[in-house]
């Protein structure tokens, strides 16, 4: 298969760590719950039991998203990162048009897995994100956001 999805080696890792988690942990946990359940009789009626099943397959689905996502993931070498063009890994420096340069923002741009706005972690599909990848440091970038508005921005700095 393919590996389509960038991630950094912390997300990455933190991935393959739950999945661990999930598959050890979380099916000893259901076990146990299943079988605490099954002791109070009649599973018809059981609502531990119902609940236990519940929980088994919402585990289910936990653990084949993340091996679904892991199996198309690969980490990104930021050894290999290039500073003269923005690609996912790299964090971005820009300067919105109007604002002065103490106003200036940095942006990781990553893929959508690992999207932290609060923290100015933004998707490379992200309007901003998708305008910013292939640019150079000094480029003016230009990029239609969901309102409707286009919004103008120099890039200032590329850095792994």
């Amino acid at each position: 298969m393919e590996k389509t999805i960038p991630l950094t080696q912390k997300k990455f890792d933190e991935l393959t760590n739950k999945l661990q988690e999930l598959k050890t942990t979380g099916k000893a946990e259901i076990a146990l719950a299943l079988k605490t359940a099954k002791e109070f009789g009649d599973l018809s009626e059981n609502a531990e039991y119902t609940a236990a099943k519940d929980a088994q397959e919402k585990l289910e689905i936990e653990i084949y998203k993340t091996e679904e996502i892991l199996s198309k993931a690969y980490p990104i070498d930021t050894s290999l990162l290039s500073t003269k063009e923005i690609a996912v890994g790299n964090v971005v420096k820009v300067l919105y048009d109007g604002d002065d340069e103490e106003d200036a923002e940095t942006y990781q741009i990553l893929n959508r897995i690992e999207v932290d706005t609060a923290n100015n972690k933004i998707s490379d599909e992200s309007p901003l994100g998708a305008a910013l990848i292939g640019k150079k440091k000094g480029e003016t970038v230009s990029f239609k956001v969901p309102g409707g508005n286009f919004i103008t921005l120099k890039v200032l700095n590329i850095s792994k």
